[in-house]
């Protein structure tokens, strides 16, 4: 990965995150610090020993509150929700700002544009900021406007397999 880049996964296929962790894996292991802001999968990667081992190389935050994914919870808790959302993402502005890393990860951000939780426009923003910090977004639905701001796309499918 070279530095300054915007990667992104996207698609319908399963493994986005697991290919951003990789990458993430990969970079610590060049000797790089990478902060992971996971959004929309309730509490996420779970706080726990191996977690823990990575730091301080990688740093995996969560802002959201509730054990349940974003989509199962009530309208009250989507919105008390929103908020943490936004929280984690002027964290993510502040490590950009600041240089605080070589690598930001914005796990399922493209699911909070999709979710309307804030706008393209939003996004490029937060991205303008990115100087020599490489940025992986994953992500289900990728937008045109969002596709020109990367350096490298992915598209992750799940392919019929019809052999068994």
């Amino acid at each position: 990965m070279e530095k300054g880049m915007i990667y992104i996964y996207t698609g319908d296929g399963r493994g986005k995150s697991p290919a951003a962790l990789g990458r993430a894996i990969q970079a610590a292991a060049e000797g790089k610090s990478v902060v992971i802001i996971q959004f929309l999968k309730g509490k996420g990667l779970t706080d726990s020993e191996f977690i823990r081992r990575l730091e301080p190389e990688i740093k995996i935050f969560h802002f959201e509150k509730s054990d349940e994914n974003y989509a199962q919870l009530s309208d009250e808790k989507k919105r008390e929700e929103i908020i943490n959302i936004k929280n984690g993402l002027n964290f993510a502005r502040k490590v950009l700002t600041t240089g605080e890393c070589d690598y930001l990860i914005l796990d399922e951000v493209l699911g909070v544009i999709e979710k309307d939780i804030i706008s393209v426009e939003e996004l490029k923003t937060l991205l303008e900021g990115h100087g020599e910090t490489g940025v992986i977004l994953t992500g289900i639905t990728l937008k045109e406007e969002i596709f020109v701001l990367a350096d490298e796309v992915s598209k992750i499918e799940t392919v019929e397999c019809s052999l068994r």
